[in-house]
């Protein structure tokens, strides 16, 4: 018999797992996949750590959290400055003073500032996304840099989402390329995979074992579940099912040194079928005489199966509080992760929200 049984090897899972070891807990940790890790899973070929599911940054500004993932690897100085890619016009990211002096020409905070107050004024009451990012940035970021993007990225069009979801846009009145402001940053030199080893290390685990298939036996092994899977296929969809977006990650090995010069490259024209293109070598400044891109499409869930973004619009925020509601009743099931809490988290909140769960669950 098991103490708890941890569904999901993602870093979520992970960092509760080794808590509760520590603790003296006997831990099960169950993964649908055939490796350990969810999104942060990485890999080597040729000496190149390739990010399985897309680029991951580790930044943050709590110490906590810093001090807390360097137990399990070093981390370079890796500093993300993207590029944005409109019909054959390069662009820096976050919007900054680069961005705006190759848009208009432009060389002063001042005569950006002046700009993006006038093209704010169309907007007299915002009801969408495209409403959201005009009053933030401008028309002309808007429809270069952020309209074609974010249509992909979602499957819609900007004057049918949500205003919520681009809340605020990072403008900066300085020629800095950093895309995050938080004190730390870096890549784990290795990849990220050795962290979840080593977070895992004296811990049973089991691949390729679909928890919600096996649910009635598994649940009988333990006293308690951590579920870090998504809710509704954990209630067996009895309410409905929650929408997410998915992604497609397309891998070429190219004989090249070095293809696009930089790691995170975005294409923001709504024709080119996909986000961006992450050229895996640079997370790392990889000698290798070859290079690895991924281009990433983003999809329907339905295609792949695998949900990554939740939708977070009114109708599914009702539905998942309905399913928020029915997991209450059940006083041995905790929930964590991206999926379980239909929302969307960096890796430092993952692992602060994790030992909050320790701290609460455990002690």
């Amino acid at each position: 018999m098991y103490d708890y049984l941890i569904v999901g090897s993602g870093l979520f899972g992970s960092v509760f797992a080794h808590e509760a070891k520590k603790k003296g807990y006997k831990c099960l940790v169950v993964e649908k996949r055939d490796h350990i890790g969810g999104n942060i899973y990485t890999y080597e070929l040729e000496g190149i750590n390739i990010h399985r599911y897309g680029a991951h940054i580790f930044h943050t500004s709590n110490k906590e959290a810093w001090d807390y993932i360097n137990q399990f690897a070093t981390f370079n100085n890796f500093v993300n400055s993207p590029i944005a890619f409109y019909k054959d016009e390069l662009y820096n990211l976050p919007f900054n003073m680069n961005t705006f002096s190759k848009m208009w020409g432009i060389r002063t905070p001042q005569e950006a500032e002046k700009i993006i107050s006038e093209q704010r004024k169309e907007v007299k009451k915002i009801e969408n996304l495209e409403d959201q990012a005009i009053s933030l940035v401008g028309r002309d970021i808007y429809e270069k840099l952020i309209k074609g993007y974010t249509e992909k990225q979602w499957g819609r069009s900007c004057t049918e989402l949500p205003p919520e979801i681009i809340k605020r846009l990072p403008v900066r009145y300085t020629y800095n390329n950093n895309y995050f402001n938080d004190i730390y940053q870096g890549i784990p030199i290795g990849g990220y995979t050795q962290i979840i080893e080593k977070l895992l290390d004296g811990i049973e685990v089991r691949l390729n074992t679909d928890f919600c298939k096996e649910k009635e036996e598994l649940s009988k092994i333990a006293n308690k579940i951590l579920y870090t899977g998504a809710l509704d296929a954990y209630f067996d969809y009895s309410l409905g099912n929650l929408q997410y977006r998915s992604e497609k990650f397309e891998l070429e090995r190219l004989e090249e040194e070095n293809h696009q010069g930089v790691a995170v490259v975005n294409y923001t024209e709504r024709e080119v079928p996909y986000t961006r293109i992450i050229e895996h070598k640079h997370f790392e400044n990889s000698s290798s005489p070859v290079t690895y891109i991924s281009k990433e499409y983003p999809v329907d869930y339905s295609e792949t199966g695998e949900p990554y973004y939740p939708i977070n619009d009114k109708v599914n925020t009702e539905l998942y509080n309905k399913y928020r509601e029915l997991a209450k009743n059940d006083d041995n099931l905790l929930l964590g992760g991206r999926l379980a809490l239909y929302s969307y988290f960096d890796m430092d909140k993952t692992i602060i929200a994790a030992l909050e769960l320790v701290k609460n669950s455990l002690d």
